[in-house]
């Protein structure tokens, strides 16, 4: 469900109803005479619908994690927040870049619209940005030549669709300013080769048994969940077109189950 598309709809509708009232259907009316309903809801709806409008499209989102790839960092069922300004002002629907505020840095949190259904919002972290050379090998990540080093911290164990158990090995990275912890599971390799799609600049990657080596390409940006071996991201369906960025991730605003996360930052 486009939800943008739909308040933006009833934004229209609302609108033009609002308009004719005001230049139009209150002139006509006798003095004292109510409105009729169909004038009554969507003048009284339409300043609600404006703000929350405006709010979602240029300044912040709500958004539910669905999924455990973004684990630890994020848990399934957080609600957060997205900052829609952080890397510029986009037109509404059509997400069409208007004013250039920031570039994606290496280790933000990102929303963005999936490259192979753009109706659905995938949340990942940046590893690579436009021109970086990335090689995940062994389960050690390489950025422009430099190993990202990583330091041990312990175990980290969670329930996979409420029935499997899984048991990772927890680690301490940083890229950029950010630093965060990922997953391991030793015995997973780091690409399920079965799992590659051909996807726009696939050749710009190569993939062998212990892991792969891609050039990202302009305007383009390579992402990774943090949970790195139960994770659907850029190793598999491709790199993520500036077009496709929604907002950077910034602050856990809810979780029914834990309500120490709220009001969380986002790392």
């Amino acid at each position: 469900m486009n939800f943008a598309l739909i308040m933006l709809v009833l934004l229209l509708v609302t609108g033009v109803v609002y308009l004719a009232e005001s230049l139009y259907f209150r002139k006509q009316r006798a003095a004292g005479e109510p409105q009729p309903w169909w004038i009554e809801y969507p003048v009284s709806f339409f300043p609600v619908i404006l703000v929350v409008f405006v709010l979602r499209s240029f300044l912040v989102e709500p958004f539910k994690i669905p999924s455990g790839s973004m684990l630890p960092t994020l848990l399934v069922g957080d609600f957060i927040l997205v900052n829609k300004f952080t890397y510029g002002v986009r037109l509404p629907v059509a997400n069409t870049l208007l004013v250039a505020v920031n570039e994606p840095q290496r280790g933000e949190v990102m929303v963005f619209r999936y490259p192979e259904n753009p109706s659905l919002d995938y949340i990942k972290r940046v590893v690579g940005i436009p021109g970086d050379d990335v090689i995940y090998a062994d389960k050690r990540l390489t950025i422009n030549g430099r190993e990202i080093p990583v330091k041990a911290d312990g175990e980290f164990n969670y329930l996979e669709g409420g029935l499997n158990f899984v048991a990772t090995s927890r680690f301490q990275e940083q890229l950029g300013a950010q630093a965060y912890s990922v997953l391991l599971q030793p015995t997973v390799p780091s690409v399920q080769l079965s799992g590659v799609q051909r996807f726009p600049f696939r050749d710009n990657c190569a993939y062998n048994e212990s892991g792969f080596r891609c050039k990202v390409p302009a305007q383009h940006y390579f992402m990774m969940g943090d949970n790195r071996d139960s994770s659907s991201d850029s190793r598999y369906w491709g790199f993520v077109p500036e077009q496709n960025i929604v907002g950077r991730a910034f602050m856990i605003w809810w979780n029914f189950d834990d309500l120490k996360r709220i009001g969380r930052s986002i790392n």
